[in-house]
């Protein structure tokens, strides 16, 4: 009977917390990604070369980085309700901000902003979901809130396409509606999660006095490796430095990919508001292999095997976009690619948060974010430099193809440390 009573209650957890932190961070993605569809009138209207676009791209990840931490130990003082709506609040101006910048400098600067303010929010989130969910629920309740990656891109493509139409409105650019109408909602999703979160069971009214007990003794049955529990001790842990080499080489990738993808399309002549529609392409199937991907993860275990697997997946869909580089099978590729980093991600953040726990936990996940955020700066950056160097996208994509090879064979060398898989 507690068993059942357990599940009831974090399925009703999971129905209040899910859909708004989905949603918020398909707004948070959409808000760092959605410059790649700005890049294609923005660049020439403000007079941004490719190399300049790409580091102001990633110089959000530079500023997202030196507040990670600080913003997650913060959020574990303070509690994650309150935190987590703030990031959101003032990230949402900052993107709307984007709007008038007029030249590299502001450009770089706005893009500094919205890292500081944005920082926190990934990390915070997970620790808040591990801190509701036990071990046998977290793949798949963390897969629902990461799904909020490729759903912003399969929905945001389109929505940028058409906002970009909408240049001369008002007396504005297309590239500045789209990012007032995408960044603003984040304020209001701030605000429900004020009304919506509670950081503890304890502070859950909306459960039973007995569904709350069910919880909290779900969560104190649940094993952990319990001998780290500071943030010094966490830091300097083999397995925490390794997933943080892991996570900056994926975040290359993804977002190498990620924000270049537009620019990319729009190499095979297609107009803008097609390359909008069919950069939603792979995200959906991303966003379908993900949830499917997890659930089978939580029943089967084994996650290190299909973390490399991920890797793996995403290393041959590169390899496939640059071999055969007319649109459809280049577009498979990318398909490919993006199902396999998509569906790693969730398998990944299953792993620290088998064996970090208190402060520990705030501190080594903000610290595997912090660092690989950088990883977000990397990849735009180096597609960016070798695309004004070469005149091509092609290297740029080899280049990601071999840095996600490294993770694919760093991620089988987890076995060798996580002692339960």
């Amino acid at each position: 009977m507690s068993d059942d009573l357990s599940r009831r209650a974090l399925t009703k957890v999971a129905w209040r917390f899910l859909p708004i932190l989905t949603v918020a961070y398909l707004l948070n993605y959409l808000d760092r990604t959605s410059v790649g569809f700005a890049a294609l009138t923005m660049n020439r209207d403000i007079g941004l070369s490719a190399y300049q676009f790409g580091w102001g791209a990633g110089l959000l990840f530079a500023s997202y980085a030196v507040f990670e931490i600080p913003s997650n130990l913060i959020l574990y003082r303070f509690g994650a309700r309150r935190w987590i709506a703030r990031i959101m609040i003032t990230w949402g101006l900052v993107a709307a901000a984007n709007a008038f910048v007029v030249g590299p400098t502001s450009f770089y600067v706005v893009r500094l902003l919205l890292g500081a303010a944005e920082a926190g929010f990934f990390p915070g989130v997970t620790f808040f979901l591990a801190a509701w969910f036990p071990a046998e629920y977290r793949g798949r309740v963390l897969a629902w809130f990461l799904v909020g990656i490729p759903v912003s891109s399969l929905v945001g493509g389109p929505i940028s396409g058409l906002l970009l139409q909408m240049h001369g409105f008002w007396g504005l650019a297309g590239w500045q509606w789209m990012f007032i109408v995408e960044g603003l909602p984040a304020c209001i999703v701030g605000l429900l999660i004020l009304k919506i979160l509670a950081d503890r069971p304890e502070e859950a009214e909306w459960l039973s006095p007995e569904e709350r007990a069910a919880v909290t003794a779900s969560l104190a049955e649940e094993p952990r490796d319990r001998e780290r529990h500071s943030l010094v001790s966490a830091i300097m842990d083999v397995r925490v430095l390794v997933l943080t080499v892991i996570q900056f080489s994926y975040t290359l990738g993804s977002y190498g990919v990620g924000i270049w993808l537009p620019q990319i399309l729009k190499t095979h002549g297609l107009s803008n508001l097609a390359v909008g529609f069919w950069s939603a392409v792979p995200y959906l199937f991303a966003a379908v292999a993900m949830l499917a991907w997890a659930a089978y993860v939580d029943k089967a275990g084994r996650r290190i095997l299909n973390l490399t697997l991920g890797f793996l997946l995403g290393t041959a869909g590169l390899v496939i976009s640059v071999v055969w580089t007319d649109l459809s099978p280049a577009l498979i590729g990318l398909t490919v690619a993006l199902v396999g980093i998509t569906s790693a991600r969730a398998i990944f953040w299953t792993v620290p948060t088998s064996f970090l726990t208190g402060e520990g936990a705030a501190g080594g996940l903000a610290f595997i974010t912090m660092i690989g955020s950088l990883g977000g700066f990397a990849g735009p950056f180096l597609i960016g430099w070798i695309k004004q160097s070469t005149g091509s996208f092609l290297l740029g994509l080899v280049a990601m193809a071999a840095i996600l090879a490294l993770t694919t064979a760093l991620s089988a060398s987890l076995r060798l440390i996580v002692r339960r898989d």
